[in-house]
């Protein structure tokens, strides 16, 4: 019959096509598999076949719609597989390798590790939250409460149509959510990136860094904090570093204390990080207000503790000599490519 001499004539063409190049590999493509194919004018021939022929005519058909398939996919991996081979050989494997351009850590990510090695020595566990905080854990649950004034000393940046949500001040937050989900003993750090609605200058920014600490436990005192700050400060600044405690306030310590380390007034440099009197001031720090405990559900009867808390960016600049807050937060390579030798 016509029609299946027809198939057998595509077939064969189909099977017989020698196709070397990706350009010829699309002819064959539109001619056996496009949408105007040479196939398809066949399928139209079946009201034509005798009813007694209708099933082994379909079933030819199907049959040369796949080969066509087949023959495309088979040509179309030697193809790729050849083009795969030329390139190995024409490889000169004698060639230098390129150089691969490495980058460097950013100095506030460099004294951030430096700080967390020092205190994970001593037990101090790593803990982090959400940026995005809500007013309890960020105001309420530290001894700020909605009329305290301790609020007026932090500028906040409160999320669009929302006065509870905020980008926090300070990582104490991240103090009340591991407190209020933990049983103590507590040892934790809590280093990370926060907010306040400050004018930018060359010594503030409306964005920093801080590691805060906290410490609770049974019978845990003022001396037991003083040692520790002066381990890390020996261990961050040199072994021979003096410290000394000022008395602050902070609303949720009780005492509060601001921590010192003596630079000397040897060089213009410290003359200028200390205005002139020697002592540089590195952290806060003191005992845990028992209120804050208890807001948190920790008998304030039973435990007690001390947190601290660390600029990261004023140490940064500090040990890399840098004048302006501003260049750790440009992103200019000039810059960072300073610190490569810092790794």
């Amino acid at each position: 019959m016509e029609a299946f001499k027809k198939i057998e004539a595509l077939l064969s063409e189909i099977e017989n096509s020698d196709v070397t190049t990706l350009d010829k590999l699309e002819a064959f493509r539109i001619q056996y598999l496009g949408t105007k194919n040479s196939i398809k004018p066949l399928f139209a021939e079946m009201r034509n076949v005798p009813n007694e022929q209708k099933k082994d005519f379909g079933q030819a058909l199907n049959n040369l719609k796949n080969a066509a398939e087949q023959k495309f996919n088979s040509l179309k991996e030697s193809i790729e597989q050849n083009a795969a081979d030329n390139e190995k050989s024409s490889l000169d494997l004698s060639l230098p390798s390129e150089t691969n351009l490495l980058g460097s850590r950013h100095p506030v990510s460099l004294v951030m590790n430096h700080m967390i090695n020092i205190f994970e020595k001593i037990g101090f566990v790593v803990e982090e939250e959400r940026e995005i905080e809500d007013d309890w854990h960020n105001f309420t649950a530290m001894n700020t409460p909605d009329d305290h004034p301790a609020r007026d000393m932090q500028d906040t940046f409160y999320l669009k149509n929302s006065v509870t949500n905020l980008l926090r001040t300070h990582t104490s937050s991240v103090q009340a959510r591991v407190m209020t989900k933990q049983e103590p003993p507590i040892r934790i750090i809590a280093p990370g990136r926060v907010y306040r609605n400050e004018t930018i200058s060359a010594r503030s920014h409306c964005q920093f860094h801080q590691i805060e600490g906290l410490y609770i436990d049974k019978n845990v005192s003022f001396a037991d904090m003083k040692q520790t700050l002066l381990y890390f400060a020996k261990e961050m600044y040199g072994p021979k570093t003096d410290i000394r405690l000022r008395p602050s306030y902070f609303p949720f310590t009780e005492p509060s204390a601001e921590v010192d380390v003596w630079m000397g007034t040897d060089t213009d440099t410290t003359k200028r990080l200390t205005k002139g009197t020697g002592w540089l001031e590195v952290l806060g720090c003191g005992m845990v207000d028992p209120k804050v405990l208890e807001n948190c559900k920790i008998d304030p009867e039973v435990y007690s503790g001390y947190a601290f808390g660390i600029g990261i960016e004023r140490s940064a600049m500090q040990k890399y000599d840098i004048s302006d807050i501003r260049l750790l937060f440009e992103n200019d390579t000039r810059f960072l490519k300073q610190f490569s030798s810092a790794l």
